[in-house]
């Protein structure tokens, strides 16, 4: 239970803001959203403030910024449709009232549309009871109420296609944006809460039986050189072992002020795909101090370091070093964030700032039906200087979405036979 409540509510952080960019920069557009929503699938909760609808879906997969303008949202009153209509003081229309029986319609102005344009030139053209030919001015901010459901019409400057290619781009580029942004954020929480790592190259525990326990090493060592090659930061020690497989080296250590010389020879390993690295049998965990200067500056290393490490493993991916066994989907990562949770909070949270990160460049990939390929589309815009045809874009990113399907049920059928077969 405690594992499906952290998953939960990771990927509800996750997807929240990551729409929250995309939904803060549409509005800083002037663009009309329609619905905010978090998680896919039936509603279990809504609420409507202002012109838009807050929702929140029972699958906790994904969510979205519905804008206006998009995946046709636009509601054309065609001639002939009998329309009843609510006007304010100054004869402009508020409320447009269709599809419904005359019944539900009390002491409301009827009109048989001849013409209407409630995007552009807002005005609604037709002939009233007496069959007059009459004509009204549309308010920006009219309703329209189709068999009971009330729509807000998008004149066209509040509608996604009108804005120009740098505010799409933004819009569009401000979800993994905020995904990096999230990522920084809990890098920059578990600093202050729970310090900043100083590296110091002090050992925390030594393995049985191994050589650094054979040479003598002891938990508490300060390691100060190599082979007389200075050791500043953890990372020196690790880096020079490592590389140092099979060979002999002389330790250098600070012990109760006191400078011991350890001799010994480092083990030889190797990785799944055959590459060598040494080893010395040391624990280690670093040393930690509250400085929230640090901790700013460390947020941004680590929000770096891991964004440079993903695209190492897409690379490897691309090249074939890794195959399509090694990406995880939902039941993945459902499995990963119960073995972390059980190391406790702050690993958890450095998972979920990992998972952000992902998410983020994720969706900045040049791929059909993500917000990269999005990018790539509105690219191509400027160059050409005029949109693509919407419909052949709309296709494409079509067929891209159910690629995407393909691969998360494959990704997916391979989670669960790792993990219950």
């Amino acid at each position: 239970m405690q594992t499906a409540i952290a998953f939960i509510l990771i990927f509800g952080l996750l997807v929240f803001f990551h729409e929250l960019g995309h939904f803060l920069f549409a509005k800083r557009a002037g663009i009309m959203v329609r619905e905010f929503a978090i998680g896919m699938g039936p509603k279990i909760f809504a609420m409507t403030k202002g012109e838009t609808l807050y929702t929140l879906r029972l699958l906790p997969i994904g969510g979205y910024v519905r804008m206006a303008g998009e995946d046709m949202d636009s509601t054309e009153l065609q001639p002939g449709y009998r329309v009843g209509l609510i006007v304010n003081e100054d004869n402009m229309v508020e409320k447009i009232i269709f599809n419904q029986s005359n019944r539900q319609l009390p002491d409301l102005l009827f009109l048989e549309v001849e013409r209407a344009d409630l995007e552009r030139d807002l005005f609604i053209e037709g002939y009233d009871e007496e069959e007059q030919l009459v004509r009204y001015h549309v308010s920006r901010n009219c309703v329209l109420v189709e068999n009971g459901k009330e729509t807000i019409i998008a004149p066209y400057d509040r509608q996604f296609n009108s804005k120009s290619v740098g505010q799409r781009s933004m819009t569009i580029f401000a979800g993994p944006l905020f995904n990096f942004i999230l990522a920084f954020f809990i890098y920059l929480l578990i600093g202050l809460l729970n310090g900043v790592p100083t590296y110091e190259p002090i050992i925390t525990e030594v393995v049985e039986n191994d050589p650094a326990a054979q040479a003598g090493m002891q938990a508490g060592d300060r390691v100060t050189a190599i082979d007389g090659q200075v050791v500043e930061k953890w990372q020196d020690l690790a880096g020079i072992v490592q590389e140092s497989a099979g060979e002999t080296i002389n330790v250098t250590v600070e012990r109760s002020g006191q400078q011991e010389n350890l001799t010994m020879t480092v083990k030889e390993m190797k990785t799944e795909t055959g590459d060598k690295y040494g080893q010395i049998g040391v624990k280690y965990e670093s040393p930690r101090e509250f400085n929230p200067l640090k901790a700013v500056v460390q947020s941004a290393q680590n929000t770096y370091d891991m964004t440079i490490r993903i695209f190492e493993l897409l690379g490897e991916l691309v090249t074939g070093r890794l195959t399509i066994d090694a990406l995880s989907g939902p039941v993945g990562i459902y499995k990963t964030t119960e073995e972390v949770a059980s190391y406790g909070i702050f690993y958890l949270m450095n998972f979920a700032a990992m998972l952000s990160i992902n998410l983020g460049i994720m969706n900045l990939l040049p791929l059909p039906a993500l917000d990269g390929g999005r990018l790539l589309f509105f690219g191509y815009e400027a160059v050409r200087g005029k949109p693509i045809d919407r419909q052949k874009e709309g296709m494409v990113h079509f067929v891209g979405i159910v690629l995407l399907m393909i691969l998360m049920v494959v990704v997916t059928w391979n989670d669960i036979q790792r993990f219950f077969f």
